[in-house]
């Protein structure tokens, strides 16, 4: 008897081209762990003086998307990492927000689809490890959650 956790292996990160009427996505190469988008949401103190038993008091205000971070093994020369149209480095020239998918394990069967920009590339080069960068994407408007097609 099993429980419903699900094992995230298979998960992918995905580039869109930005073609209409349909976008064509591609699978950033290597990545490794995975970490967003991080919701989380603002709330706003309006507890008045004749509050009861003076206790606190709050309203819900802005949703925020956090950020979707990942590793990958670097490798500069790949069209998904590197300076071209399609690269991270390319989209972190970029001022325009991409779209990216988070494609969850097919045993989920469940993705994120969201806009964001490049924000963070920081690449580490340990001298007993391999070459590898870390990624950081800020979302712009509503991430949504839906099954996998």
């Amino acid at each position: 008897m099993g429980g419903l956790a699900k094992w995230a292996f298979g998960a992918q990160i995905q580039i869109g081209d930005g073609a209409t009427p349909t976008e064509g996505f591609t699978t950033i190469a290597e990545v490794l762990d995975i970490s967003g988008p991080n919701l989380t949401r603002d709330t706003e103190d309006v507890t008045p003086h004749d509050a009861v038993d003076g206790y606190e008091e709050f309203i819900a205000t802005l949703r925020r998307t956090g950020e979707v971070t990942f590793d990958v093994n670097f490798v500069p020369s790949h069209a998904t990492h590197g300076p071209g149209a399609g690269g991270l480095i390319g989209l972190y020239e970029s001022d325009e927000a991409t779209n990216f998918r988070l494609v969850l394990a097919a045993s989920i069967g469940y993705t994120w689809a969201f806009a964001a920009f490049v924000t963070g590339i920081n690449p580490g080069n340990p001298v007993t490890g391999a070459s590898r960068a870390s990624i950081t994407l800020k979302p712009t408007g509503k991430p949504v959650l839906a099954p996998t097609p």
